[in-house]
């Protein structure tokens, strides 16, 4: 059977440093766009509003279209070319628009379509999709998406108090924590439509991540009722070191799937596709660069109680913050 990486013993913790200044850095820059370039980009599933994509028997022109929309009374529309020169979406998420779509779900959809097939012809397009969406659905589907990711983080502390000791479970968190900060940063800076599909792809990243956390520190645990002298710092590299082989095969085959997505599946999933490609590398970084150190600073700052007659002691020649050793 072919082993891949068996053996190996890379000093992981010792970049922890530049690992935690690039990562501040993304999020600085991500988060602090908020400032200057506002919310991220919800779509109509928590505006409320229309969407409708269309596909033109030639090659559309954005200008055109937005002129039509507006010369038929349906302003502010965001007109914007989706796959092909042929095909276009228009979505309808102004507040005037939606307190229309209140009045009824279809009105604001036939408005566009009159106002196109009298600007550019009737049999000029098609409707390929067509989203409408209520500002009363809107709401209750941001505020479930909402309830959704609490009810997850809710599930994951409390199977973490059971399964560690809360050590392991803080820093588990805290590295949970750094990839939906890191997540949102990216969806901000490449300006993705957070839609459901975008939801359910952040709260999947989730349990992906936490997971491959929980994998290195089942494997910490175990090195820990056998290490003697050793510091927690070796015994953190010795543990991702010893479950290297199995994180790459894993991240391997999940990146290699998102990837196919990202290029094939087209633009309606494309969204989803990005976020988790970026979530799989985010997932791995986190595991090792955030939840490693944290632990090791929260061993220095809180020592555990000896548990064969001892305690453990700071170890000022480990090259991590807050390092310790274990007798």
């Amino acid at each position: 059977m072919l082993r891949i990486f068996h053996n190996t013993k890379y000093d992981f913790i010792k970049w922890w440093k530049v690992a935690a200044i690039s990562t501040v850095a993304f999020m600085a820059i991500g988060l602090g766009s908020f400032a200057f370039t506002g919310p991220v980009n919800y779509s109509v599933e928590f505006t409320g509003g229309t969407l409708m994509q269309l596909k033109f028997k030639e090659a559309g022109d954005a200008g055109k279209i937005r002129a039509a929309l507006d010369a038929g009374g349906i302003r502010g529309a965001e007109v914007q070319q989706f796959g092909g020169a042929d095909e276009f979406i228009v979505r309808a998420q102004d507040r005037a628009l939606v307190e229309q779509q209140a009045a009824g779900a279809e009105k604001v959809a036939d408005q566009i379509t009159k106002a196109l097939s009298a600007a550019l012809g009737p049999t000029s397009f098609t409707v390929v999709r067509k989203e409408s969406i209520s500002p009363k659905v809107g709401e209750e589907l941001s505020r479930n998406a909402v309830l959704a990711m609490v009810l997850v983080s809710l599930a994951t502390l409390i199977y973490l108090a059971f399964r560690f000791e809360w050590r392991f479970g803080v820093a588990a968190v805290v590295a949970t924590l750094h990839d939906t900060l890191i997540t949102i940063a990216f969806i901000k800076l490449l300006h993705l439509e957070v839609s459901l599909t975008v939801v359910a792809a952040i709260l999947t990243l989730l349990g992906y991540s936490m997971n491959d956390t929980i994998i290195i520190f089942d494997r910490v645990r175990e090195n820990l009722k056998t290490s003697g002298k050793e510091t927690l710092y070796n015994i953190l590299n010795r543990s991702i070191n010893d479950t290297l082989p199995r994180s790459i095969m894993t991240h391997a085959t999940t990146f290699s799937a998102s990837v196919a997505l990202l290029l094939f599946a087209g633009e309606v999933i494309r969204p989803f596709a990005w976020v988790m490609t970026f979530g799989i590398f985010v997932a791995t970084f986190s595991s090792i660069y955030v939840a490693g150190p944290v632990l090791l600073w929260i061993e220095a700052k809180f020592p555990r109680k000896a548990t064969s007659g001892a305690a453990a002691r700071p170890d000022s020649t480990a090259k991590s913050p807050g390092a310790v050793a274990t007798r």
